[in-house]
């Protein structure tokens, strides 16, 4: 499968900008016209988002889990989550053929000339992995509101609590496009302009249909399972951190964490800013990648 992407310019060196958790490439905002004054500006969605469709789309679920999800045998716990409530689900759930390495290397099948990488969120999880996975192709890395790990470890703490992201699943089961319009709502939440920026999140996020179910439930997998600590130092790109001192589902420790740990980043901390800093603060963002990139 061919995935869609959106292009700014046509001129200057390459720059793909890589979407997070049930989002697509439309939902950017501004700042990709005006990187492309400097770049040639790409954004694409990833498998199953926007406009990258998949052949076999999973159904919106309503009332129960699919048949596929509900793995047999499985010890069922009940969960608590503070956004979502309470639930009774398998645990653990089942892998999904929609892998981070999978995404990885399906991108890096698309992109073959070398390029520097923007990953928002889950997308700074695939820019990192694809950093990593094919060094050559990677020339630059811009981490936005990212972590090399979402869920709480025991030596982990500024992360997601497991049972919360638990819940997150079964809410998305229960009723995906209601779970996918709350999880905006915390995209936002603690920062400058929240009620602004959530109108713009949902604007952007109605311009497409919304992701098919199994790439929904595969991108929780990856945050659930997905643990990048270890390798940051095997990551020799330069990278540029873009933190929201105001993010909720990132914490700001996560990323002063890659900073310390990536032979070479620096990290940006836009005051005021949640989990969408290049909405936000556009002006600051365009200024911060576009200074980072022609260094």
């Amino acid at each position: 499968m061919s995935l869609h992407v959106d292009r700014h310019g046509v001129s200057g060196a390459p720059l793909l900008f890589i979407h997070g958790w049930g989002a697509h490439s439309g939902m950017w905002g501004d700042v990709l016209p005006q990187l492309a004054t400097h770049f040639k500006v790409m954004a694409v969605d990833l498998p199953g988002h926007g406009y990258s469709r998949i052949e076999d789309r999973g159904s919106r679920i309503e009332g129960s889990a699919p048949s596929a999800l509900k793995g047999e045998g499985d010890a069922s716990l009940v969960l608590k989550g503070e956004e979502f409530g309470a639930a009774v689900l398998p645990f653990p759930l089942p892998p999904s053929r929609f892998s981070l390495d999978r995404i990885v290397d399906q991108l890096s099948a698309q992109f073959t000339e070398p390029l520097s990488l923007c990953g928002w969120s889950l997308g700074g999880q695939v820019a990192l992995r694809w950093a990593m996975r094919y060094p050559e192709q990677v020339q630059r890395l811009v981490l936005v509101a990212a972590t090399p790990c979402f869920t709480q470890k025991a030596d982990w703490p500024c992360a997601m609590e497991n049972d919360t992201l638990a819940a997150f699943s079964d809410a998305l089961r229960q009723d995906s496009a209601q779970t996918l319009r709350r999880f905006l709502g915390l995209q936002v939440r603690g920062g400058e302009r929240e009620r602004e920026l959530l109108a713009i999140l949902r604007r952007s996020q109605a311009l497409r249909d919304e992701p098919d179910f199994v790439s929904l439930q595969a991108g929780l997998e990856i945050l659930r399972d997905s643990d990048l600590r270890d390798v940051l130092v095997k990551i020799k790109q330069s990278a540029l951190l873009i933190a929201g001192s105001c993010d909720t589902l990132t914490p700001l420790a996560a990323m002063q964490f890659m900073a310390a740990k990536l032979p070479q980043a620096r990290l940006v901390t836009v005051e005021g800013a949640a989990h969408v800093p290049f909405l936000s603060h556009p002006e600051e963002f365009v200024k911060q990648v576009a200074d980072f990139l022609h260094e």
